[in-house]
């Protein structure tokens, strides 16, 4: 069962992100969100320690509904996701046939449907692809611009968020939806909140009253880089699961890629590397030296003396650190080799290294046979 009329061509939305009618913000480039509120590394600060609210109502949705939505989708993502209860939530991929990443995207379960949420233009071509796979079966999918999503990040973030369901009459909260624990390199880091388009300034004030502050992108961006959870300016035509250390793992562990799912286009590869090699870049922080006027942007290359070692991804300010990215290095790149990146001096952060202790149990494997 198809979508038909012009529900794939439904545009997205143009209102006033919430966060720039907030006092004090200023916008981001691109004009779409607050890019802070005056201070934008007191208000890392205060993410990291309690919480702070982001407007991210710039991410794009689509929605799957039938009774055979989840049975079907688990055929071709690298998630397990059949078996997920209303309520229940994780992030998954879907791969080429090279198991190249094409799409990156969360998993929200309601009672009548499953929401998937991405970034901001990329939720077309994430129809476009869902529709072409669904042949015979009984579900539908279709874009969604009535939905829009808000993220408080930090150790009170939970509270922050059930603090409102606790408190509030029930009224005030039609605004929630669905919600979806965050997880970085040291695991929970947040909550993202799917709303109602429609109630979105409403949201934004009650989740607003209820956290510790406001933050812009800026420092939501920061914090990110601390996490090595990267979006879509950290990530290039060749990426694979296994170079982004926090995709791989089951729902529990917050993953993106369950490693003993079944068969799926592109599991050849997610197999391969996990068993037998290792990927060949991997997701890491840089640590910049600032004595450019603007940091480099995404894309630029990152060198070992004449060599490209590698690719730029975000770039921004830290309260502590000073200038960090995200890039994609060469694995065999070590914290002890001097880079640059557009002339400026670089080094990878020792702490955002893989664990490359452990041994691959096809190796093993290979190994046990030869010397039997």
């Amino acid at each position: 069962m198809s979508t038909t009329g012009d529900e794939s061509t439904t545009p997205a939305p143009t209102e006033t992100a919430p966060s720039l009618g907030h006092p004090g913000a200023v916008a981001d480039p691109d004009g779409t969100t607050a890019l802070h509120f005056g201070d934008p590394f007191a208000e890392q600060r205060a993410a990291e320690s309690g919480s702070a609210l982001v407007d991210r109502s710039d991410r794009e949705f689509v929605v799957l509904t039938g009774p055979e939505r989840l049975t079907w989708l688990e055929g071709f993502i690298s998630q397990h996701v059949s078996e997920l209860a209303a309520g229940e939530s994780t992030r998954s991929l879907i791969l080429d046939a090279n198991g190249r990443v094409e799409h990156s995207f969360g998993v929200y379960v309601t009672d009548d449907s499953v929401i998937l949420d991405t970034a901001a233009g990329r939720a077309q071509a994430l129809f476009e692809f869902l529709d072409k796979m669904v042949f015979w079966s009984d579900v539908t999918p279709r874009l969604a611009p009535e939905l829009a999503l808000l993220t408080v990040v930090g150790p009170a973030a939970a509270s922050a968020l059930d603090s409102r369901d606790d408190a509030a009459a029930p009224a005030s909260t039609d605004w929630l939806i669905a919600r979806r624990a965050r997880r970085g390199s040291a695991g929970h880091t947040g909550e993202d909140v799917i709303v109602d388009r429609a109630q979105l300034a409403q949201a934004w004030t009650a989740l607003a009253e209820a956290s510790s502050a406001v933050m812009g992108r800026w420092g939501f961006d920061a914090l990110r880089v601390m996490e090595l959870v990267p979006d879509e300016a950290d990530l290039d035509e060749k990426t694979i699961p296994h170079e982004v250390p926090a995709w791989i793992g089951d729902v529990a562990a917050g993953g993106a890629v369950h490693l003993d799912k079944g068969c799926y286009r592109g599991q050849e590869t997610v197999s391969r590397v996990h068993n037998l090699g290792r990927a060949p870049r991997a997701l890491v922080r840089l640590l910049l030296d600032g004595s450019e006027d603007e940091l480099p942007g995404a894309g630029a290359e990152v060198k070992a003396g004449t060599r490209t070692v590698g690719r730029l991804g975000t770039t921004v300010h830290h309260h502590e650190l000073g200038p960090v990215a995200l890039a994609l290095v060469k694995r065999n790149v070590g914290a002890d080799v001097a880079l640059t990146v557009s002339d400026g001096a670089a080094s990878i952060d020792p702490d955002s290294l893989p664990d490359d202790t452990g041994t691959q149990a096809g190796r093993e494997a290979i190994k046990r046979l030869r010397e039997g």
